[in-house]
């Protein structure tokens, strides 16, 4: 089974987060091109990653995002301690915040599989399948990426993950945010995913209770492992986070 290193950063700021995932994302796609180039000599593997953490408050606008879905201008989210994002992933806004496991995997697809759409769909069903596990019935819906919940009623469907991706050479970043305890008032101040008529919820909101978010990480990290087939290994993150972005 292929390695990939594990961490989990915690609660983190979001801009801190970004940085370090470009400085693994930008170093796996040298190496690629090093190794195209050097097809004479021996190929230095690329490495993989799956980065786990929360992010205090803040609100991110993918790439072919409208800025009108967010609902507040600079100066109220100033003064509401909020955090305000253009970025380089697809999709429109959405929000992170406490609570919510945001997922970041750093993955060199030709370890894997080269099919952007596969690979959205694999995170998906890693989400869906830890649904599972606490009763949930997770869905997709066509032409709206991230999982949703009652995609059979198109009154009642609420979008419980969201997900927006980058990728390049066939390496990614970015990735997914699953609402666990996640505070839903924040979404009151965007129209999330530039989707007006659908609702948002969380899996607290949905069992009636707070969850224990380190056992729901724990979850959705072995249906990760299965569905891609490999092996997660914990790396200590404090460490190599402060030597990859000083």
């Amino acid at each position: 089974m292929k390695n990939v290193i594990f961490q989990d950063l915690g609660l983190i700021e979001y801009k801190k987060c970004w940085d370090y995932q470009e400085v693994l994302f930008n170093a796996t796609i040298s190496r690629k091109i090093s190794n195209r180039k050097n097809s004479n000599y021996k190929e230095v593997p690329t490495n993989d990653y799956l980065i786990f953490c929360e992010h205090p408050h803040v609100y991110t606008l993918g790439k072919s995002g409208d800025s009108k879905n967010i609902l507040l201008n600079q100066t109220e989210m100033a003064s509401r301690g909020l955090d305000y994002f253009k970025i380089n992933r697809g999709g429109d806004i959405t929000y992170h915040g406490p609570g919510q496991i945001v997922g970041y995997p750093i993955l060199d697809l030709d370890h894997f599989f080269t099919d952007i759409g596969l690979y959205l769909r694999t995170l998906e069903e890693a989400i869906i399948l830890t649904l599972a596990d606490y009763g949930l019935k997770g869905g997709r819906i066509k032409g709206a990426t991230g999982v949703w919940l009652d995609i059979k009623d198109p009154k009642k469907a609420r979008k419980i993950c969201a997900i927006g991706v980058r990728t390049s050479r066939w390496v990614t970043m970015h990735g997914f945010a699953f609402n666990v305890n996640t505070n839903l008032e924040y979404f009151n101040n965007i129209i999330p995913c530039g989707i007006e008529d659908k609702e948002v919820t969380s899996l607290e909101k949905e069992l009636g209770e707070e969850q224990n978010i380190s056992e729901v990480k724990n979850k959705l990290k072995c249906h990760f492992s299965d569905l891609f087939q490999i092996n997660l290994e914990q790396q200590t993150s404090q460490e190599l986070l402060e030597r990859s972005i000083k």
